[in-house]
């Protein structure tokens, strides 16, 4: 009798635990929309903050959680490792992805960060298709949420660029790009055979050339974008068969010239046409409606191509925002409709930001300058020929990187660690040039601080040169109209940071955060393991906020 009675009491607290256990189901959102707005700085949220509408920007900024002060942790800032290292949580010298290019020495040639030559190309031109994820190292935050659930999550990446839709889909995801030859949106045989439906019927609607057939003006009087510099000037690269980089801007004549319908990629509605297909893609997988945490990753690609050709002083770039304010607007009312308001959880970022254009900083007396890397390399050849004698010393010269020709050195007797600390010291006789560091000291110290700590966190032993170069602040490489991005100071790195709808509640900070955070601070808040490299830390603000 008294062990039935110690029998019936365990059975009954297994099933009281079962219930109760039951009862506390781990909660997740619907659905997750990870935003990365491409070449965007933190400023343009105050800049041109007086005309983004109530529910675009301003829903974010106002009743979300901002981290004012976050910033790129490495170098190179560019879109492909900045994509890797918001959904990896970690930096390049850990995921791989260390350029949009990088070159690779058994090869003598360089690679693209989403280049796969096994897979061919599904909907659209196969020079476009030999794109996955494979060259990424780590898993992402899109990954962990698949094993999380079993892989019943969902993941869609979508971007005008390939490489903005297949780094965020992780290597579990489904990714969809644009090819501007056939104004279609395509995938890789790696995700799919052949298009799922909604994908074909959502290009049959032919919207890119629908796009291109209209004339791009300012949503409001020209004479009112006071915000940076006049519309008609000589920094900005005007678009081929026009003369001046100034408003209107007759697409429909334009295209021809200017990539065909691949055209719409640097006119503001190409963000319009992301959020399209963004929409399409919730209703063609259901995404957010299937009792299951699914996530979209959407990248704007738009702005990158803008920002490049015109500047960030330009009217172009500010009238680029208050569409794409407009459109995010249409986008998160589209969600809060068939999601439900607080059901969703986003979150917006950027991969990096963007320098002034070098002419329009000299010509408001702030230093500034070009570095002629044909001059720099011609030098440095002559340098270790006078002093080693003939040979191709110099193997590749890519993202201020110096990769030297080791076998030569090695069947020279040469050390390569002199080798790179002659190379280093010559280079810093160039106006221009900050500081260089060598490869064997990025592998042999540990920087805490700096740019140097910056260049560390880019550092791939196996992929990266053998000398870095650090250009002067405001100095670019073969700067002429337009800019680039890549550095480390402050305007390629300070970049959004923000989290809006479920189970965020509203506020700012102006702590230091990095863009590596963002990840394990989804992976807190969807209760998933961290991605298998990451680095960052949880942002406490918004994941420990009662």
């Amino acid at each position: 009798m008294k062990k039935l009675i110690i029998l019936g009491c365990l059975l009954f607290s297994q099933f009281s635990f079962a219930q109760e256990y039951s009862a506390r189901e781990i909660e997740r959102p619907k659905l997750v929309v990870g935003i990365v707005v491409d070449q965007m700085r933190q400023e343009y949220f105050y800049r041109f903050h007086d005309r983004y509408v109530e529910g675009g920007l301003k829903r974010l900024m106002h009743d979300g959680f901002m981290m004012q002060n976050g910033h790129y942790n490495y170098i190179p800032t560019y879109t492909g490792p900045g994509h890797a290292s918001v959904y990896t949580g970690t930096t390049p010298a850990t995921h791989g992805i260390i350029g949009n290019n990088w070159y690779i020495r058994a090869m003598d040639d360089d690679i693209y960060c989403a280049e796969d030559s096994t897979v061919s190309a599904v909907g659209g031109s196969e020079s476009k298709g030999k794109i996955s994820p494979r060259n990424l190292l780590t898993t992402t935050i899109t990954d962990e949420l698949r094993f999380a659930t079993g892989k019943r999550s969902k993941v869609v990446g979508v971007a005008i660029k390939d490489r903005g839709a297949a780094l965020p889909a992780g290597h579990l995801g489904d990714a969809y790009w644009f090819d501007g030859s056939t104004g279609n949106f395509m995938t890789s045989d790696y995700y799919y055979e052949e298009l799922p439906a909604w994908v074909k019927s959502f290009n049959e609607r032919k919207l890119a050339a629908k796009y291109l057939d209209q004339t791009w003006e300012t949503l409001f009087p020209i004479e009112t974008y006071i915000q940076g510099a006049s519309d008609d000037n000589e920094f900005e690269s005007p678009f081929k068969g026009k003369a001046r980089p100034t408003f209107p801007y007759d697409l429909k004549k334009l295209q021809k010239d200017n990539g065909g319908l691949g055209m719409i990629s640097s006119t503001p509605y190409g963000n319009t046409f992301t959020v399209d297909m963004a929409l399409a893609a919730i209703e063609g997988e259901q995404l957010g409606k299937r009792g299951e945490t699914d996530f979209l990753a959407v990248s704007f690609s738009t702005p990158d191509y803008i920002g490049h050709r015109f500047g960030p002083q330009a009217i172009e770039v500010e009238d680029n925002y208050l569409r794409l304010d407009r459109d995010l607007a249409k986008f998160f009312d589209y969600l809060d409709k068939e999601i439900g308001k607080g059901q969703y959880l986003v979150f917006l970022t950027a991969d990096h930001g963007v320098a002034d254009v070098v002419n329009y900083m000299k010509s408001e007396r702030v230093t500034a300058g070009s570095l002629d890397t044909k001059a720099l390399t011609t030098g440095l050849d002559n340098f270790i020929k006078g002093k080693y004698g003939e040979g191709d010393w110099i193997s590749n010269f890519s993202n201020q990187q110096i990769f030297l020709n080791r076998e030569l050195i090695a069947e020279n007797g040469l050390s390569l660690a002199e080798v790179q600390t002659e190379v280093a010291d010559y280079l810093l006789t160039f106006d221009g040039i900050k500081e260089t560091y060598t490869g064997e000291t990025m592998r042999n110290q540990e920087f805490t601080t700096g740019l140097k700590h910056l260049l560390q966190m880019g550092y791939n032993h196996k992929s990266s040169g053998d000398v870095m170069v650090v250009m002067e602040p405001a100095w670019l490489a073969n700067a002429g109209k337009g800019t680039t991005h890549g550095t480390g100071f402050t305007y390629d790195t300070n970049v959004p940071i923000v989290f809006y709808g479920w189970g965020v509640k509203p506020g700012s900070s102006s702590r230091y955060a990095t863009i590596t955070d963002i990840a394990p601070t989804l992976s807190m808040m969807l209760k998933t393991r961290l991605p298998n490299g990451a680095s960052g830390q949880p942002i406490l603000e918004i994941v420990d906020a009662k």
